[in-house]
């Protein structure tokens, strides 16, 4: 059980940054958050390299790689008005591209043990540290929602951008800090997955990209953007977990689990594809 919640974690974690997007509207979708989270790990693992002493600053190069890669991607979409699925494929293909350059698909960079103890083994009352972090994460994203001015402009832009700018909201500055915060969540969820794995695995944030997509539809927040909460989507990482373990149980190949992740996703799109003919 510990150990589902422990990936539940990982995944929720990514998925905040891609709740945030999704609430911004613009069709927005952040493809990225797959690469992000592999280059985060590698940095961090490089910075590292098995050192307890080095952690903390890999976790600061991790976070500003993620940013970086998010402020572009939010300039992509805010600015130049490039449509968020283009814009985010385009910078997942970037971001490999970086990858393969830095590494030449050979494995480089390892989690320190202290990290190592803060993912995989009981920290305080049988539980590991990364649920904690990961409750504070919910805190966090929850009050920045629903408890500040950007998180109050969020659901403003998602809901309707042109009488959110009417209304004195820099519609563009706030996507671009909403991809930010994405590129920031997707790098932290891969410095935790280093601490996870031990080692970096080139293309290991893959898996990642498809399931934050389907938790936060799992956790009923409008595709649309406007309407939505972390909290929804926690609950939708913690079902999609189970459902894996459950398709682990009975021996579906991890092809066969990414077909039916993809098609649980079509359904939702078709649900959405619906519900925006009816309001139309």
């Amino acid at each position: 059980m510990i150990d589902k919640l422990t990936i539940a974690a990982i995944l929720a974690i990514i998925a905040a940054g891609q709740t945030i997007v999704v609430l911004a509207g613009n069709e927005g979708i952040d493809l990225s958050v797959g690469g992000v989270a592999t280059l985060g790990a590698l940095v961090a693992g490089n910075v590292m390299s098995g050192s307890d002493v080095m952690i903390v600053a890999a976790l600061f190069m991790a976070l500003l790689v993620g940013a970086i890669i998010g402020s572009l991607n939010g300039i992509g979409v805010g600015i130049v008005k490039i449509p968020p699925l283009v814009m985010t494929l385009g910078m997942a293909v970037v971001v490999q591209g970086i990858l393969v350059c830095l590494t030449n698909g050979i494995t480089s960079g390892s989690a320190a043990p202290g990290l190592r103890w803060l993912v995989t083994q009981p920290w305080v009352f049988g539980l590991p540290g990364i649920l904690f972090i990961w409750l504070v994460i919910a805190i966090l994203a929850t009050f920045l929602l629903r408890s500040t001015r950007f998180g109050l402009s969020i659901y403003a832009i998602g809901t309707n951008s042109f009488a959110a700018k009417l209304a004195g909201i820099r519609v563009s500055r706030v996507r671009i800090l909403a991809y930010v915060l994405a590129g920031v969540c997707s790098a932290l969820g891969g410095f935790l997955l280093l601490g996870y794995t031990g080692v970096v695995l080139i293309e290991v944030g893959d898996q990642y990209i498809l399931p934050s997509v389907i938790a936060v539809v799992l956790g009923v927040t409008a595709l649309s953007g406007g309407a939505g909460s972390y909290i929804g989507t926690v609950l939708g990482a913690i079902f999609l977990t189970q459902l894996q373990s459950v398709l682990i149980t009975v021996k579906v190949a991890p092809q066969g689990r990414q077909v039916i992740f993809g098609l649980t996703l079509l359904f939702f799109m078709l649900i959405y594809g619906r519900q925006k003919r009816l309001r139309g």
